[in-house]
């Protein structure tokens, strides 16, 4: 992938130097156009570094308030040309008030328990992550992933990586969120879930139950990647109120 890259001086320059924030000095790179994923007829590029070594967890703690995502061992932003349509967005936790229909999510799931372990891939998640892919994203590129495809999403991270597992009270695996855990608080990386279980909105539940968990650390932020007005598939986000989007003047209020 690496040589698909063109090496960002203006953008490497805009970001500290300083060895005890990031260590060696961090090179960013340009990733070449390719079709959104989101948005018809336009074309996204990523602006990228590689997040790896002794450095990774401090690194990456002043690179996702700067609007970065993770992907194995990288950080990634968007970095279109004409388009910010990519917002990222992050949940303010103390200020957090579910209203009516999150609340009711809530008591439906609350014969779940829920356990953070290491990100360490099995099979018994894979199958999980299968049904899920068949069920909402057979035609995306993640439908053909193997198991070796899915440990190498989970393991390959030198932050602080967790896995949550969501269990019924028969102890039956139904709800995943890969997350990463920040100095500030959470950031969901991707979750997935039985999808014979739609009365019990767990991607929702999910979310929620990052930010009782944040809270309960008292960490004031929850990162929800990014958000997208035109994208019906990002809408859920703006439930969680009140909610923050990275823009030109810093984080701001979006959704009070």
């Amino acid at each position: 992938m690496i040589e698909d890259m063109e090496q960002d001086r203006s953008t490497r320059a805009s970001f500290s130097r300083e060895q005890e924030s990031f260590g060696p000095l961090q090179h960013f790179y340009v990733l070449e156009p390719t079709p959104c994923p989101y948005l018809p007829n336009r074309l996204e590029r990523k602006l990228l570094t590689e997040i790896h070594g002794p450095q990774a967890r401090s690194g990456y703690d002043h690179l996702a308030p700067a609007g970065f995502r993770r992907s194995h061992r990288f950080a990634y932003r968007p970095a279109c040309a004409d388009c910010n349509a990519c917002v990222p967005v992050r949940v303010v936790v103390s200020e957090f008030k579910p209203g009516k229909s999150l609340r009711r999510i809530a008591r439906a799931n609350a014969d779940l328990s829920v356990e953070l372990v290491a990100a360490k891939a099995n099979q018994e998640q894979f199958d999980l992550f299968r049904r899920y892919i068949a069920s909402r994203h057979g035609d995306g590129e993640m439908a053909g992933m193997s198991l070796q495809e899915y440990q190498s999403m989970v393991e390959s991270s030198d932050v602080d990586t967790l896995l949550a597992e969501f269990r019924d009270a028969s102890g039956r695996l139904i709800a995943v969120c890969l997350l990463d855990w920040l100095r500030d608080g959470p950031s969901a990386v991707y979750s997935f879930f039985e999808p014979g279980e739609s009365g019990r909105s767990l991607g929702t539940y999910v979310v929620l139950w990052l930010i009782d968990e944040a809270g309960r650390r008292s960490k004031p932020h929850v990162y929800l990647g990014y958000w997208i007005n035109q994208s019906r598939k990002m809408a859920y986000k703006t439930r969680f109120r009140p909610l923050e989007g990275l823009g030109t003047h810093g984080w701001e209020l979006i959704v009070e």
